[in-house]
């Protein structure tokens, strides 16, 4: 027997409900606690200019995803099919928006995966200068710079794609098993990094929170550019429901992991960040790696090596390390699913929508998506890639924040094991803020968001393609009525 059976067992074939709330709730907290906690400081700091800010960034960005994570709670509870996002704009709005959103989890869902294997040559490269450049070519695209290289650095980070992505492809209870084992080390380890800053720092001093430093953008608009940079770093809950056709009893598990992991992520940065500012002059915050220092040390990392002195450099990347993989193998898992609920409903490529006999799992869309990803890594930089996929989600989350409120009126009794308190204003304020977040990104990072817009318009012209072919399939399937007599 080979991977997939005939074409009719395939589309009869059913995802295997292995995720237990265990896994789900390591899912959420393992995507979300990924790069942005020991990269995203120094473009904040960056942004607004003083300690303060940075950390009330943190928390506004913090209350802002929790926001979200209720809205999806609802959301994932009323509809618990795999897809996330893709299913509750078709269900609230229709199949073009599902689609676009289908397109766009596929390109720059790809932007998130390539962002988290860029993470990691980074993090390598704190053990081991890696420089070793084969190729190098500047394209001026959608008016932005990107620089296509490929050396060692990009070779780490593809390589890292694959194996997760072969892990996945071993089936979901693997992948889900890899996630809370990474989950669990992964908090562990910032516990221990924000611990060591607290107890151990040796330039340590709480006047370090107080004291503002170098230029910013500031204002409105500077702190708008903060709390994108940290959403980010909160990104993850709204990735479980894109798997929810694989989690157990899932109208009470999803509920429960997606509020229970984002709340646990919230306490966690804040705790990490305030130690950061605690043990290191502002100024080493903002000079730490990002898009205007690409060669310096993380911010994380120089915070370990101010308790961990020489050793910190070995032990910092094992920890980034450990943290990054997580994220990235809970975001290949996730992602694939999209396209896979997509194409079942005949709105994507129909490979995409087949399942492996033996394993259960969306072989074709988990491939593709790691080959694209690979594809980005050789491109832009950690930034450019997740100002990228920032963009893509707060475009997307302002519809489905809208998708809560026109589902709650076309479907009034239908079953709902969760509720969202404060309805309607969560879903308001949380797309109000959304709205903000979007002009404020066109503003700080203008070329990063036209070129993200770009792309996710570049589907629509696909969609009569799918809807014909979509139709023609219906009526071949559909009996002609016998003549009469």
């Amino acid at each position: 027997m080979g991977l997939y059976d005939s074409e009719v067992s395939s589309s009869d074939l059913q995802p295997r409900r292995d995720l237990t709330l265990t896994h789900a709730t390591s899912l959420v907290v393992g995507i979300t606690i990924g790069t942005g906690i020991f990269l995203k400081s120094a473009a904040m700091a960056q942004a607004v200019g003083t300690p303060v800010l940075v950390l009330a960034g943190w928390v506004a960005a913090g209350v802002v995803a929790m926001l979200g994570a209720l809205c999806f709670a609802e959301l994932g509870a009323l509809l618990p099919d795999a897809g996330g996002e893709y299913v509750y704009l078709r269900a609230a709005f229709g199949e073009v928006p599902g689609f676009l959103y289908a397109c766009n989890s596929f390109v720059l869902g790809g932007a998130s995966i390539a962002a988290y294997g860029a993470a990691v040559a980074i993090f390598v490269a704190d053990i081991h200068t890696f420089d070793k450049q084969w190729f190098a070519y500047s394209v001026h695209l959608f008016g932005a710079d990107y620089a296509w290289q490929f050396g060692t650095r990009q070779l780490i980070a593809i390589g890292v794609i694959g194996v997760f992505a072969a892990i996945n492809c071993a089936g979901v209870m693997l992948g889900g098993r890899v996630q809370t084992l990474l989950a669990v080390a992964k908090v562990a380890a910032i516990i221990a990094v924000a611990g060591g800053a607290f107890a151990f720092s040796d330039v340590h001093d709480w006047s370090n929170l107080a004291a503002p430093t170098g230029s910013a953008s500031g204002g409105l608009a500077g702190f708008g550019a903060a709390m994108f940079a940290a959403l980010w770093a909160y990104s993850g809950w709204q990735y479980l429901p894109m798997a929810a056709g694989e989690v157990q009893d899932p109208q009470r598990n999803l509920p429960r992991a997606i509020i229970g992991g984002s709340l646990l992520v919230l306490a966690i940065y804040l705790a990490v960040n305030t130690a950061y500012l605690y043990a290191l002059p502002f100024w080493q915050v903002t000079s730490a790696n990002s898009t205007a220092y690409p060669e310096a040390p993380s911010v994380a990392a120089r915070a370990v090596q101010t308790f961990l002195g020489t050793r910190a450099v070995a032990v910092a990347a094992l920890i980034f390390l450990i943290s990054t993989v997580g994220s990235l193998n809970g975001t290949i898992l996730a992602r694939a699913r999209v396209s896979y609920a997509a194409a079942r409903d005949g709105l994507f490529f129909a490979g995409f929508g087949r399942l492996s006999v033996r394993t259960r799992v969306p072989l074709t869309s988990l491939v593709l998506l790691c080959i694209w990803a690979a594809l980005l890594a050789v491109s832009g930089t950690f930034d450019q890639l997740t100002n990228m996929a920032v963009m893509s989600y707060a475009l997307f989350w302002i519809p489905v924040m809208l998708a809560v409120l026109v589902l709650r009126r076309r479907l009034p009794h239908a079953a709902r094991p969760y509720r969202l308190p404060g309805y309607p204003w969560v879903p308001l304020a949380f797309m109000l803020v959304m709205v903000w977040i979007v002009i404020s990104a066109l503003l700080t990072t203008p070329k990063e968001c036209i070129a993200t817009l770009v792309l996710i318009l570049l589907g629509l012209p696909l969609y009569p393609l799918f809807r014909r072919r979509r139709l023609q399939a219906s009526a071949v399937l559909t009996p002609t009525p016998a003549p009469r007599a």
